[in-house]
């Protein structure tokens, strides 16, 4: 057969690059959230069981809730005899956040609903939505840009659960209890809040956001003041960009 003849050539399907680039891009994004996930999901790993609760229940919660704080806080609150509604209505205003986060993908599913999107909408967390929101637009609209957003979602709640369940594995193995672990996601917020204001330039507005959050507290205390501050944190920020770019 002649080295040219197409028949000689393999069969290759047309839309496994496509696929494939997708993954190796999502992967390339979540990289930065590997090493945080996996060690914040062994703390909270430890934590739940060494609050007396039984392992397989952090697997199981990193799986159908995947809320980070919220579930630090929901060991504690299990822990001290709280009800699953209490626990509910703590992540439901906690993670109330989120709605805000959601938006800015919305012209991003222009197909409309979606598993996919379903999927997306449920696994966005601070540092997917950080991750995510420093990719330019024109690479995430569209079908391509859907598959991205989805994908990059599901490799970081993998690195959680997986973190999760070493963490379940080895509380049980620790001498004593481990002190200092409910920072860890703090700490985290903290490193991907400081890479955002290096890559996006945008020091100025991360300073004026802080500063209205920090009032907020100052004025009404820290109980029952997470939204408020958010909103206020929000409006500085974009009243600052707008005062950037005006014309």
């Amino acid at each position: 057969m002649p080295a040219g003849d197409p028949a000689a050539e393999p069969a290759t399907d047309p839309a496994a690059a496509p696929v494939h680039g997708a993954w190796r891009r999502a992967l390339v994004l979540s990289l930065p959230i590997l090493v945080g996930y996996v060690a914040i999901g062994v703390a909270f790993g430890v934590l739940w069981v060494q609050q007396g609760l039984p392992p397989a229940g952090a697997v199981l919660l990193s799986l159908v809730v995947y809320a980070g704080a919220s579930q630090f806080m929901a060991a504690g609150m299990l822990a001290a005899g709280q009800g699953p509604a209490e626990v509910a209505l703590a992540t439901l205003v906690l993670n109330a956040r989120h709605a805000v986060y959601g938006l800015a993908f919305l012209d991003r599913f222009r197909s409309g609903w979606s598993a996919a999107g379903a999927y997306f909408a449920f696994a966005l967390t601070d540092e997917t939505y950080a991750v995510l929101a420093a990719v330019p637009p024109e690479e995430t609209h569209g079908p391509a840009g859907d598959g991205l957003l989805w994908r990059v979602a599901l490799l970081n709640q993998s690195y959680w659960v997986a973190g999760s369940a070493l963490g379940a594995l080895l509380g049980g193995l620790l001498p004593g209890q481990a002190g200092g672990l409910e920072f860890a996601l703090t700490a985290l917020f903290i490193v991907l809040l400081l890479e955002q204001v290096r890559t996006a330039r945008k020091g100025t507005a991360a300073l004026v956001a802080a500063a209205a959050a920090a009032a907020v507290f100052l004025a009404a205390g820290p109980a029952g003041t997470l939204l408020p501050a958010l909103a206020a944190a929000l409006a500085a920020a974009v009243a600052v960009d707008r005062w950037r770019h005006r014309p």
